[in-house]
């Protein structure tokens, strides 16, 4: 349990850094903007390029991988169908809120979880290559796709995914792990130097965006949204992972158990950045992420408890 809480320590004291600086305002009235920006188009990209090129794909192809793709799309996909079919939102809207119930916060917090709970940072690493490969790619491109103009030409439909640096990145290097050449340190270590302003960027953005205003608040916050993603994601994907895991892939023990506390971490803070970007689902995306990170402490510490 002590693994717990250190990992969710070191999220919680970023993010106070980044309310103090918006109480402060030392980064002006657009430092949220400004800095959220950075992260999306410069940052991340680097991140996930000097990720990707310098990792073992080998390791990457485990029972992780199968069930962090499957329960990230059979619960975006029943978040989509009750956010459009009876709640009646928007593609933008629904696809941020989809994220936010099955998009794991598999870096800031899933590292130092990993490290401390399971002992090994490799069980997080497939989570980390399906959302970055795959996951991001077709919710960014739907976001790209909803919020242009209408009467897009096909030419502009099928190139749309390749404007984006996250995407863009992400293929750039899967292809340079792929092709086994081994980029020399001069050309990787200013992506891995930039990459790192990544996940504290993300989270001071987010700290920022929580100073004047209240979680949850009345007529602000869609608060059904919420609520619906936030069940998804602590209750419903960690389940759904357990069952996937024990009784398709056979798994037992440790890895059971690891599969298990991947799927019940909380909703990442890339999704808040995506929204900021796209400017929809904010508020969703924001609320989200800080009722899902609270959420998950007794989650995980009942899955270390039950299955550990």
């Amino acid at each position: 349990m002590s693994g717990v809480f250190a990992g969710f320590t070191v999220i919680f004291v970023v993010i106070t850094i980044g309310y103090a600086l918006g109480r402060s305002r030392v980064l002006g009235e657009h430092g949220e903007f400004v800095l959220s920006r950075l992260v999306f188009f410069v940052a991340t990209p680097a991140l996930l390029f000097d990720t990707l090129a310098t990792s073992d794909l080998a390791v990457i192809f485990s029972p992780t991988l199968a069930v962090a793709a499957a329960t990230a799309f059979v619960v975006g996909g029943i978040y989509l169908a009750v956010a459009m079919g009876w709640l009646r939102k928007p593609l933008p809207e629904a696809t941020i809120g989809a994220l936010a119930a099955s998009y794991v916060n598999s870096a800031n917090l899933g590292i130092p979880i990993s490290v401390f709970v399971l002992g090994d940072a490799s069980f997080v690493a497939p989570l980390l290559l399906f959302q970055i490969v795959v996951y991001s790619p077709i919710a960014l491109t739907a976001l790209d796709l909803a919020t242009t103009r209408r009467g897009a030409s096909l030419a502009e439909t099928v190139t749309t995914p390749f404007k984006n640096p996250i995407v863009v990145a992400g293929i750039a290097g899967l292809a340079v792990s792929l092709s086994g050449w081994t980029p020399p340190e001069a050309l990787v270590q200013p992506f891995h130097i930039i990459g790192g302003a990544s996940v504290p960027g993300a989270l001071l953005a987010f700290g920022i965006s929580l100073y004047g205003v209240r979680v949850l608040q009345r007529g602000l916050s869609p608060r059904r949204e919420i609520a619906l993603a936030s069940v998804l994601k602590i209750g419903v994907q960690p389940v759904l992972a357990y069952l996937m895991g024990r009784f398709l892939l056979g798994l037992e023990g440790h890895e059971l158990f690891a599969v298990v506390v991947v799927s019940a971490l909380p909703t990442a803070q890339n999704v808040f950045v995506y929204a900021s970007r796209y400017q929809r689902g904010v508020v969703l995306a924001r609320d989200c992420a800080l009722v899902t990170t609270l959420a998950s402490i007794p989650a995980i510490g009942l899955a270390a408890w039950t299955l550990a």
